[in-house]
């Protein structure tokens, strides 16, 4: 890792206190308890004639629910709930999983408010949450989701909180968080052009690579199908510029000092969206001991897609940790 990124290169991560793992092969396979297997997930196929064409049966999702065991809730960002499928499958031997669309998002509630915010999101999943009659549950939540995440774990929803990339590591107001608004206006008329563009063009080469460029540190590493599925979500996204807005006037997680929720905070090498040195710093200050420091070597900010094994094996691990801690 170079030295904007590593935790053992950087003096500002030694005077945070944490101490950080790097998640390598170490971690791709569950502890004792926590098999994963390759079933339950809901199963399509996907007809596509080339790399450039319409996906013909690629839909919205609503949710994910699968298998069966302990509760756990995956949160996407600017996504949608299929980011999490090939997780879903490795965890659902032992977890029920449940992932909704956020609203406003491709396959979520439709959007009725000029502008939203984290708090509007987090009680969509509280109801969510009660109609599943889950009064807790495990949280993984990837950008936004882990915002949302550190939200409904403040409002005493979470039996663990696993926060990847986490969006919200600013002050309110500061230059960080201009600084991403402004990354993500930039993508709005992008996103509004693509709209208006063939299939052939929607899909092209340079569509996908600018969008794998936005999301993942290994771009080989991730299939066509995840591709196509990003950019449909974005072209499929109207609350992005309701959050921008909302999020221009509200400060990143409250109460992170007195958080009691056990935190998994992963971190990605090669995040390009919210760049570890900037965005991270505040939680690694404001989190509590003990709170897990994980980072990512070469993934970038949607790591689902290119390290599904690995984001499974975190959170399988960061469960079965605290449920023996509530045992013993």
């Amino acid at each position: 890792m170079d030295e904007a990124t590593s935790p053992a290169g950087d003096p500002t991560w030694v005077e945070a206190g944490r101490v950080a793992i790097a998640a390598t092969d170490l971690v791709v396979g569950a502890p004792s308890g926590c098999c994963f297997a390759d079933n339950g997930v809901q199963k399509e196929t996907m007809t596509m004639t080339s790399p450039t064409s319409e996906p013909t049966t690629l839909q919205p999702l609503t949710a994910l629910h699968t298998g069966s065991g302990e509760p756990v809730v995956l949160l996407h960002g600017f996504m949608t709930p299929r980011c999490w499928e090939p997780v879903a499958a490795r965890l659902s031997s032992t977890c029920e999983v449940f992932a909704p669309a956020l609203t406003g998002h491709w396959g979520g509630p439709e959007l009725r408010r000029r502008f939203l915010n984290v708090a509007a999101l987090a009680d969509q999943i509280d109801n969510q949450l009660d109609e599943l009659g889950w009064r807790t549950c495990h949280i993984a939540g990837n950008s936004l989701g882990a915002w949302i995440g550190f939200e409904l774990a403040a409002r005493g929803r979470a039996r663990t909180l696993t926060a990847i990339a986490p969006a919200g590591g600013w002050d309110c107001p500061s230059l960080l968080q201009l600084r991403i608004g402004l990354k993500f206006l930039a993508l709005l008329p992008i996103v509004q052009l693509g709209k208006h563009l063939s299939p052939a063009l929607r899909y092209s080469t340079p569509a996908r690579r600018l969008a794998l460029t936005a999301t993942s540190g290994d771009p080989s590493a991730v299939p066509e199908r995840a591709v196509t599925t990003a950019i449909t979500a974005a072209l499929h996204c109207p609350a992005m510029l309701p959050l921008l807005i909302g999020g221009l006037r509200m400060p990143g997680p409250d109460q992170l000092t007195t958080l009691k929720t056990p935190v998994r905070l992963v971190i990605c090498e090669h995040d390009r969206v919210t760049p570890n040195r900037s965005y991270t710093m505040r939680f690694l200050r404001d989190l509590p001991d003990p709170t897990d420091l994980i980072v990512l070597p070469g993934a970038g900010h949607v790591p689902m897609l290119e390290a599904p094994d690995r984001i499974a094996a975190l959170i399988a691990e960061h469960i079965h940790t605290s449920i023996h801690e509530r045992v013993a």
